[in-house]
């Protein structure tokens, strides 16, 4: 019975704590019920708390952001209207630059235009004058007569400028007759003492056209020889014909008018003791450029001579005018001596009617005898005498009809 007793209370401790076990698990599992109901209703509770959130942030964001665009619309508007102010003069000038710009760029095109115009022209005149040197150096050489012509007109080209005048101060294609036969030079210059000096202008310049063709610089050095030897041999023909020789008053040379300052380099260059062997043979060698400075001191000379002339002719119209001036010293020396004398018969003649003749009226004033309503007034003489030539008559001496001037 005691053994009976521990047995049941053990069956009866484990049978409790089943029945608590169970108890514990029912707890446990209407509390898991309870958690996962209150988590499904917190769930649900959030949901529609989010929803209700997002639906009103939602609305909110709209005014948030339609209330940031009508203010970002106003600022923006105010900002264009400031800017607009602002830039409004920026605007006119930019608008006048547009406007001086246009009017620049119209008026450079028109110049452009002009420009283009004249460089058309330019080309076309540079295209006519070479065609006209590529005539001219075909018509060159053709011959000597050519050449010889076209010297002789650059020859009297040069005197003109020069200030000389053809048939008065220079004379062209005279002829001399010598005892070697007759001489044609191209041009006598006339000088100041009834002197002349030659010209001549027949040089040949068929080797320098040709040097001026050549494209090889041997051949154009061999033509360009060729044109000093031709110089040279002009040269000592022209000195052999002594022209000074042949006037009775002209320098002791003969000028070689080489028409071209390159011309007569090129020859010169080649052989340098061209023109002083030129010179010692009395032959004066000149381009363009010399004959010029030559013919100015001739036209300087004319000048002086001219003015040498008209101060003797000065002097003489002088001497004339003195003689003349004389003469009228000497007639208005004789007209103050009438004057003088005429002056004093006044006074001899107002002094014998005052004395004579007034005394005896102004009597019968006295008188109260009846006479006209004026008085007779008292006459005076002339006190005042024409004043003498002094300076004629003090000069040194009087001058003679063929006396010089003083």
């Amino acid at each position: 019975m005691n053994e009976t007793l521990p047995l049941f209370a053990l069956f009866a401790l484990a049978a409790g704590a089943c029945i608590w076990a169970a108890i514990e698990r029912g707890r446990a599992e209407r509390a898991r019920s309870e958690t996962r109901f209150l988590r499904e209703q917190a769930s649900t509770v959030a949901e529609l708390l989010t929803g209700q959130a997002a639906q009103s942030a939602e609305q909110v964001a709209q005014r948030l952001i339609q209330s940031a665009n009508d203010t970002f619309a106003s600022q923006e508007r105010l900002v264009q209207a400031k800017l607009e102010a602002q830039l409004k003069p920026v605007a006119e000038t930019l608008e006048k630059v547009q406007q001086h710009v246009a009017s620049v760029e119209k008026a450079r095109a028109e110049d452009a235009g002009g420009l283009k115009a004249q460089l058309e022209l330019l080309m076309r005149a540079t295209a006519d004058t070479q065609a006209e040197a590529r005539r001219l150096t075909q018509a060159l050489r053709r011959g000597a007569g050519v050449q010889g012509r076209w010297g002789e007109q650059m020859l009297r080209n040069v005197l003109e400028m020069a200030g000389l005048r053809a048939g008065y101060d220079f004379d062209e294609q005279t002829s001399l007759e010598t005892s070697e036969g007759r001489l044609r030079p191209d041009v006598v210059v006339r000088l100041p003492g009834n002197a002349v000096f030659v010209i001549d202008a027949k040089c040949s310049l068929t080797a320098y056209l040709e040097a001026q063709e050549q494209a090889d610089e041997a051949a154009r050095e061999e033509a360009y020889l060729r044109h000093g030897q031709s110089l040279r041999a002009h040269m000592q023909s022209l000195a052999a014909k002594a022209y000074w020789s042949q006037f009775e008053r002209a320098p002791d040379f003969v000028v070689m008018f080489v028409p071209g300052d390159p011309i007569l380099a090129a020859a010169a260059e080649r052989q340098p003791d061209l023109i002083v062997q030129a010179m010692d043979r009395r032959v004066v060698m000149v381009a363009p450029s010399g004959l010029f400075a030559l013919c100015k001191a001739v036209a300087y000379g004319w000048r002086a001579e001219e003015q040498a002339v008209n101060a003797r002719q000065i002097a003489e119209l002088g001497q004339e005018l003195y003689r003349r001036l004389s003469t009228m010293g000497d007639h208005v020396a004789g007209l103050g001596k009438a004057l003088g004398a005429a002056t004093s018969r006044y006074n001899a003649f107002v002094g014998s009617l005052e004395t004579q003749v007034l005394t005896q009226a102004r009597r019968l004033e006295a008188l109260k005898a009846d006479h006209a309503s004026s008085r007779i007034e008292e006459l005076k003489g002339v006190e005042v005498t024409p004043r003498p030539l002094t300076k004629l008559a003090e000069a040194p001496g009087r001058l003679d009809a063929n006396d010089p001037p003083p």
